[in-house]
């Protein structure tokens, strides 16, 4: 009898799942973390820096009237993530009967996730906007490794849901 898409959730090995359900929690705690902690300081003639995070990044774009630069950043580097972690959460939590409808989300995440390099992209973007002049140097700050990290966790725990329901 061929599997529908209701019963691929249901054949992930409860370990398994309890084990991506951890990783969720971690890569959750890495990505929330990542926004809010400072990721890079931008100096300009030793005297001026400026420290931002993604929040206050973002916020800076929509303060100075970036607004095509702050909805791709707010879109791209603080919506998809936390999108791709809600359901990926409710995938690993409901019932296979309750979550049907987000089966093709996961496909679509599964897709989406070969485009993750473009939170790189965003954060180039977002340093460049934010350089306060020709003579400006960035120092990288542990923000940006935990939200890399968390990203790249996201990333995993999707591939793992999707090859564990496609093959049990």
């Amino acid at each position: 009898m061929k599997k529908t898409s209701t019963d691929q959730l249901h054949n992930i090995p409860e370990l398994q799942a309890k084990r991506l359900r951890w990783l969720l929690l971690l890569s959750s705690l890495l990505y929330v973390s990542g926004i809010v902690t400072p990721m890079m300081t931008v100096s300009q003639f030793i005297v001026i820096s400026t420290t931002f995070s993604v929040l206050s990044g973002v916020q800076e774009l929509f303060e100075n009237g970036k607004i095509i630069l702050f909805l791709l950043v707010t879109v791209l580097s603080i919506q998809l993530p936390a999108a791709k972690l809600w359901v990926l959460y409710r995938l690993l939590t409901l019932a296979p009967h309750r979550n049907h409808k987000l089966q093709p989300l996961l496909k679509l995440m599964h897709d989406y996730g070969r485009w993750a390099m473009l939170d790189v992209m965003v954060v180039a973007i977002l340093i460049v906007t934010v350089k306060l002049g020709t003579i400006a140097s960035v120092e990288i700050h542990y923000g940006l490794y935990l939200f890399a990290a968390a990203v790249l966790l996201i990333m995993f725990i999707t591939q793992r849901v999707v090859h564990l329901s496609s093959t049990n």
